[in-house]
C-alpha cells in the first residue's frame, strides 16, 4: 500500500469533497480518499492506493473534478 497526501484548493464544501473523492476513487489502483476540507484554503487529500499514483493522473482527476492540485511538491 502506499499513501499520498497533496492539496486542493477551491473546495468550500462536502458537495466539493464528494466531487473529488469520486474522481480519485475512479483512479485504478485507490483503495481509500480522505479530504480534511478547509473551506477558503487548501484542503489536505490523503489518497491510500495498491501502488505509487502519477502526479499527472491525480491532478487530472482533481481538475475533472472542478479544481485544482495546490501547487507543491512534484504535484503541479
Amino acid at each position: 500500500m502506499t499513501t499520498t497526501t497533496f492539496s486542493v484548493d477551491g473546495m468550500t464544501c462536502g458537495n466539493c469533497v464528494k466531487h473529488v473523492t469520486e474522481e480519485l476513487t475512479a483512479l485504478p489502483g485507490v483503495q481509500d480518499v480522505r479530504v480534511d476540507l478547509v473551506a477558503g484554503g487548501s484542503s489536505p487529500v490523503t489518497v491510500t492506493s495498491e501502488g505509487p499514483l502519477d502526479d499527472a493522473a491525480i491532478a487530472a482527476a482533481v481538475d475533472e473534478a472542478g479544481y485544482a492540485v495546490t501547487p507543491k511538491g512534484s504535484l503541479l
